[in-house]
């Protein structure tokens, strides 16, 4: 195989490449999307009935109403209230710090992982059009580098390569870069609720 076919066959090869990368950036955001809407409120009211309502059973001592509040509600506040109750044992400032590695090793850390990935698809779209680009770009100078007779159509067929690699990386880039944004302000939102409501419900362990 010569040099020229095989840039050739790495140019059309990047169609396969970006399309991949694009999956997986789709599928990483139907991931987080989904995580998200499993760990959220429906809505704050919703979210502020539930915690007044920890609130007044943690204050009038009721343990074991509170774990069959939390009981079977997978959502990331019931949750971790229900770690917190059946750590309420342990000195303050180790519970403290229970809920807070948990917050960020088991509801915060999939999703920064997954976001993370959002940002190197992001990044590599571009990239990999960039490869594309300059590939079919070799692909066609490299044909009339030959001396032989090259038809018009024949360089367009590869510049034609270089240009929609480039399209294809963009259109990765473009739209994932304003869902990952909506995704991290989802994400930090989610964050600060939770921070707020379990330090507020947190007080009645000291």
């Amino acid at each position: 195989m010569s040099v020229l076919e095989m840039v050739k066959l790495l140019a059309d090869a990047c169609y396969g490449f970006l399309a991949l990368n694009f999956l997986w950036g789709l599928f990483c955001v139907i991931v987080i999307w989904r995580r998200l809407g499993q760990l959220r409120f429906r809505s704050a009211a919703a979210e502020t009935e539930f915690v007044d309502e920890m609130s007044e059973l943690l204050r009038t001592k009721k343990y074991a109403a509170a774990t069959e509040r939390c009981d079977f509600d997978f959502r990331a506040l019931p949750r971790l209230c229900l770690l917190m109750l059946t750590n309420r044992e342990q000195p303050y400032p180790q519970l403290r710090q229970l809920v807070s590695t948990n917050l960020q090793r088991h509801i915060l850390a999939d999703l920064e992982h997954r976001l993370n990935w959002i940002v190197s698809v992001i990044k590599n779209g571009p990239l990999l059009g960039l490869f594309g680009t300059v590939l079919g770009m070799m692909a066609a100078f490299g044909r009339i580098g030959t001396g032989e007779k090259v038809l018009p159509s024949q360089i367009a067929d590869e510049i034609s390569v270089a240009l929609i690699c480039t399209a294809m990386g963009l259109a990765t880039a473009i739209p994932l870069g304003y869902i990952l944004v909506t995704l991290n302000i989802r994400t930090r939102s989610l964050q600060e609720s939770l921070e707020s409501n379990l330090s507020r419900l947190l007080q009645y362990f000291r």
